[in-house]
C-alpha cells in the first residue's frame, strides 16, 4: 500500500505542476492505397474532422499525404476517393516527439453509383486480411497498452477477446474455445515462427514474457477459427503480426521502465531520398531490480534474467521493388533452486518444485527479407527468405532432504533451426473478383537430447537422441468473389506435406459474408485444418527388450480439425456493436498412448510445464469444442470505452479407452469486462486541453476453474516418502474454484512541446484475490495444499517519446 501512495502522488505531483502554455504540435502524413492490389492512389482526400477552420491535404503520384502543425491529442480522419469506400479513423493519438505514420488501405466499390462508407470504428473487428469471413478481428498497438493487466503483451491482451482464456497468472498462453495453447499459429511479417516467448519451450506458444515488443508493431490480425487458406499447420488460431516502418524524414526515439524490461527505441530515416528507414528495440529485464524492491512476481527462488531486441529495416524504392529487412530474438535464464530457499519466507513459486533445483534457459532468434514487386496496377508478387534458431534447455535436480545432494533428474536440450521460402502472387481479377495463391517451403533442422531418471536403471535414460532434417511444404490457393457490396465469398485450399514420413492433408476452406441491412451481418466459415505434433515426439525412443532403442513415433499422422462457424454482427450506433458466434470443432487423428488404453492424449499439452508423452503413440485420438460467445463493445469515443465478452463452451476428447472426457482446458465459461476513461486536463482552452490527459482502465475476469485429477495421499513402504495416487479413469473430471480478478490501470500523459511523458501504474489483482493455481504435496509429512497465482501486484512504468 504504501508503494501504491508513492506511486500515486508522484502521478498527481506531475498532474498539477503542469504549465499551461501554447498547444503543442505534430504532423500526421502517410500512404493511401488499393486494400487488394496494394497499389498507389493518387488524389485521394484527407479531411481533419472537427478542425476549425478546416484542415485536409490530397495525395500525390505516389499516394502520400501530410497534415502539419496539428494539435495534439485525440485526432479525427476521413478518407475520400472517387470509386471507393470512404474511411474514417477516429480517435487517433497524435503526440509530440513522434509523428503519427499512417498506412491507408480503401476498398473499391463494386456499384459505383451507390453511395457506402466504411467507418473504421464501426467494423473494428474487421481484419487486415481480407479473406477472412468469421471469428477475427484486427488490434491496434494501443490496445496492447491501453487495457489494464495486459502488460504491453500482445497475447495477455487478447485474451480480453470473446472465447480467449487467460486465467493463468504465471504466463500468456492462448487457449482459444478450449483447444491446446499449441493449436497456435504465429507469424511475423509474412513468415511463420517459433514460439515468441521467454522461456518458451520447443513446440509450446506461450510464456511468462513476451518477446515482441508492442513499440515496433503495426496493427495486426487475430484468428481464432476457420481460417483463410493462406494459414497452415494450426488447429485453434493465428497471430498474423506486422512490424511497422520507422520514420523516414525524421529521427525519433523512446524510452520505458516497466514490468517488461528497461527499454530504449530509435528509428529514423536512412535515406530520405529514396524513403528508406530503420527501426529498432532493445529491452532488458527490470525484474531483479523490483525484486529488491520486495514485489514477488511468483518465481521462487529464482530470478528471471532476459534481454531481447527487435528491428526493421525498409527500402521502399529499388529497381526490383520495395525490400524489408526484419528480425528479433531473445536469450533468457533462470535458476529456481529449492537448495537456496530461505525457510523462514513462505514463497510463491509456479515454476519450481518441492524438492527440486531447476535451472532453465531459452534462446530465439528470426528474421527475413522481403521482396515485393508490383508487376501492374492489379499484380503483385512477394517473396520471402527466413530463418528462425530456437534453443530450449532445461536441467532438474532431486535433493536429498538429509544434506541436499543433487541427484540428476532429468535432461533436456532442443534446439530447432529452420530456414523459410515463400512466395506469394495476388492479383485482382475485377473490382469483384481477386485471387491470392503461394507457397511455404521450410527445411527443418533439428539436433534434441532428452534424458529422465528411471528407477530400474537407476539414473538416466535417453529417450530422445536425434540430429538431422526434414521439411515440410505447404502451398494454398484462394478467391474472393464479390456478389454484391453486401455480399461475399471466400473460397481456398491449403495443403501441407511433411518429408519425415511422407504425411499430407489437403484442407478446403469456405467463408461467406452476407451485410443483410446496412447495420447487420451474417457470416459462415467452415475450414478443415492440420497440424504437426510436437516434433520431440517424433523422435522419442523406446527400449526394446534386447536393450536397443527403436522410435516408434515417426511415422504418426498430424491432428486433423474441422471448425464450422455462425455469426451474427450488429452495429448498435456509430460507435457501438454487439457480435455473436456459434461454432463447433471436430477433431481427429489425435495422439494417444499407443502401449496401453488410457486416458491420455496429446490434446492436453500445454496444461503444464511438462509433457508425460508415452514413447509409443497412435493417432486415433478425437476431441470436440462447441459453444456460444459474445461480445459487446462500445469503441473509444470522447475519451470513453468499454469492452465485455462471454464465453461458455464444452471441450471434450476420448483417449485410446475411447472414453469421453473434459480437455484439461474445458473451463466451461469465461467473462471478461473492461471500461476505461480519459480525462483531458489544463485551462479552459480547448486546445491546450488536449497536452495532459488522464486515463483510467478497469478489467474484471471471471473464468471457470483450471481442471485436475482426482487423487489420494498414499505412502511409499519403501523410501518412506509420501506421493499422489491420481484416478486417471476420472482425468480432468474435478475443477478449482472459479478463477476471479479486476485489475486497475491509471496513465497520466503529458505532452511538452518537443517531447511525451507518460506515467502509468498498473495494479494486478487489486483486491487480492486467491486463485489455485496447483496443489502441493509436502512429500516428508504428507499435507496436502494450494499454491495460489500472483497476488496484488503493483507495476509502475515511465514512458519517454521524442
Amino acid at each position: 500500500m504504501k508503494r501504491i501512495i508513492t506511486i500515486l502522488s508522484i502521478i498527481l505531483f506531475a498532474v498539477f505542476t503542469a504549465k499551461a502554455s501554447n498547444p503543442p504540435t505534430s504532423t500526421i502524413r502517410g500512404s493511401i492505397s488499393d486494400h487488394t492490389t496494394k497499389s498507389s492512389l493518387t488524389g485521394a482526400n484527407i479531411i481533419l474532422l472537427n478542425s476549425s477552420p478546416l484542415k485536409g491535404a490530397t495525395t500525390d503520384a505516389n499516394g502520400k499525404f501530410r497534415l502539419e502543425n496539428i494539435n495534439v491529442g485525440r485526432v479525427s480522419l476521413k478518407i475520400s476517393f472517387m470509386g471507393y469506400k470512404d474511411v474514417y479513423l477516429n480517435n487517433l493519438t497524435l503526440n509530440t516527439g513522434k509523428e503519427l505514420l499512417l498506412d491507408i488501405e480503401m476498398e473499391e466499390n463494386i456499384i459505383t453509383q451507390k453511395a457506402v462508407v466504411i467507418k473504421a470504428n464501426a467494423d473494428k473487428l474487421a481484419t487486415i486480411n481480407n479473406m477472412t469471413s468469421v471469428s477475427a478481428r484486427s488490434f491496434s498497438v494501443e490496445e496492447t497498452g491501453r487495457y489494464a493487466g495486459s502488460r504491453n503483451d500482445v497475447a495477455r491482451m487478447a485474451s480480453n477477446y470473446a472465447g480467449i482464456v487467460g486465467s493463468n497468472d504465471a504466463r500468456n498462453d492462448i487457449i482459444i474455445r478450449g483447444n491446446s495453447p499449441s493449436g497456435l499459429l504465429w507469424r511475423l511479417e509474412g513468415v511463420d515462427i517459433p514460439n515468441p516467448n521467454h522461456y518458451g519451450a520447443l513446440s509450446a506458444t506461450g510464456g511468462p514474457v513476451c518477446i515482441l515488443n508492442n513499440n515496433v508493431m503495426a496493427n495486426s490480425d487475430f484468428l481464432t477459427a476457420a481460417f483463410p487458406a493462406e494459414y497452415g499447420n494450426a488447429v485453434s488460431g493465428v497471430f498474423d503480426l506486422k512490424m511497422r516502418n520507422g520514420n523516414n524524414e525524421k529521427h525519433e526515439f523512446i524510452g520505458q521502465i516497466g514490468f517488461n524490461g528497461f527499454e530504449l527505441g530509435a528509428e529514423g530515416p536512412i535515406s530520405k531520398k529514396n524513403g528508406s528507414s530503420y527501426l529498432v528495440n532493445v529491452r532488458y529485464s527490470t525484474l531483479e531490480v523490483m525484486e529488491k524492491m520486495g514485489v514477488d512476481f511468483g518465481t521462487g527462488t529464482g530470478i528471471p534474467k532476459y534481454q531481447d531486441f527487435s528491428m526493421k529495416l525498409n527500402f521502399p524504392k529499388t529497381a526490383l521493388g520495395s525490400f524489408s529487412v526484419f528480425a528479433l530474438g531473445g536469450m533468457s535464464k533462470i535458476e529456481m533452486w529449492d537448495s537456496r530457499k530461505d525457510t523462514t519466507k513462505d514463497r510463491l513459486d509456479f515454476y519450481g518444485g518441492e524438492g527440486f533445483d531447476l535451472t532453465n534457459g531459452s534462446d530465439m532468434i528470426a528474421g527475413g527479407v522481403t521482396n515485393t514487386y508490383m508487376w501492374s496496377s492489379n499484380t503483385y508478387t512477394k517473396l520471402s527468405l527466413s530463418a528462425a534458431f530456437h534453443d530450449f534447455n532445461t536441467i532438474v535436480d532431486s535433493l536429498i532432504p538429509a544434506n541436499l545432494i543433487k541427484i540428476p533428474n532429468y535432461r533436456n536440450n532442443f534446439k530447432e533451426n529452420n530456414i523459410t521460402f515463400s512466395f506469394l502472387l495476388n492479383h485482382r481479377i475485377n473490382s469483384r473478383s481477386f485471387v491470392r495463391t503461394g507457397f511455404f517451403l521450410r527445411d527443418m533442422g533439428f539436433n534434441l537430447y532428452e534424458r529422465i531418471h528411471k528407477d530400474e536403471d537407476n539414473g538416466l535414460r535417453t529417450v530422445t537422441d536425434f540430429n538431422g532434417s526434414s521439411w515440410l511444404l505447404q502451398p494454398y490457393i484462394q478467391h474472393q468473389y464479390k456478389f454484391t457490396d453486401d455480399l461475399s465469398l471466400n473460397t481456398g485450399l491449403h495443403a501441407m506435406y511433411f518429408g519425415l514420413n511422407r504425411d499430407y492433408s489437403i484442407e478446403p476452406r469456405l467463408g461467406i459474408k452476407w451485410n443483410f441491412r446496412a447495420n447487420q451481418s451474417l457470416s459462415l466459415g467452415y475450414g478443415m485444418h492440420s497440424q504437426l505434433n510436437s516434433i520431440s515426439v517424433y523422435f522419442r525412443q523406446t527400449l526394446l527388450p534386447d536393450g536397443s532403442f527403436k522410435r516408434m513415433n515417426e511415422d504418426i499422422s498430424m491432428m486433423k480439425s474441422q471448425h464450422l462457424v455462425l455469426g451474427y454482427d450488429r452495429n448498435i450506433n456509430e460507435f457501438a456493436r454487439i457480435k455473436a458466434e456459434v461454432y463447433y470443432q471436430y477433431l481427429d487423428h489425435v495422439a494417444v498412448n499407443g502401449n496401453i488404453n488410457n486416458y491420455y492424449s496429446l490434446i492436453n499439452e500445454g496444461a503444464s510445464f511438462g509433457y508425460a508423452t508415452p514413447d509409443t503413440l497412435k493417432a486415433t485420438g478425437r476431441g470436440r469444442n462447441y459453444g456460444i460467445e459474445l461480445t459487446l463493445e462500445h469503441f473509444l469515443n470522447k475519451g470513453f470505452y468499454y469492452l465485455f465478452t462471454a464465453s461458455f463452451f464444452e471441450s471434450k476428447y476420448s483417449g485410446s479407452d475411447n472414453i469421453e472426457r473434459n480437455t484439461a482446458f474445458n473451463g466451461n465459461y469465461v467473462v471478461n469486462a473492461l471500461i476505461g476513461k480519459e480525462i483531458v486536463l489544463g485551462n479552459k482552452n480547448k486546445e491546450q486541453q488536449k497536452r495532459n490527459i488522464l486515463s483510467f482502465d478497469l478489467k474484471t475476469t471471471y473464468a471457470g476453474g483450471q481442471r485436475y485429477t482426482p487423487n489420494s495421499v498414499m505412502l511409499d513402504a519403501n523410501s518412506g516418502k509420501y506421493y499422489r495416487n491420481y484416478d486417471e479413469n476420472k482425468a480432468y473430471s474435478l475443477q478449482y474454484k472459479d478463477y476471479t480478478r479486476t485489475d486497475l490501470k491509471l496513465t497520466y500523459r503529458r505532452n511538452g512541446k518537443k517531447i511525451t511523458q507518460e506515467w502509468a501504474i498498473d495494479i494486478q489483482n487489486l483486491f487480492d484475490q486467491q486463485n489455485v493455481y496447483t496443489q502441493k504435496l509436502n512429500t516428508k509429512t504428507g499435507a496436502s495444499s494450494y499454491i495460489y497465482q500472483t497476488g496484488r501486484m503493483i507495476i509502475p512504468q515511465y514512458r519517454i517519446i521524442f
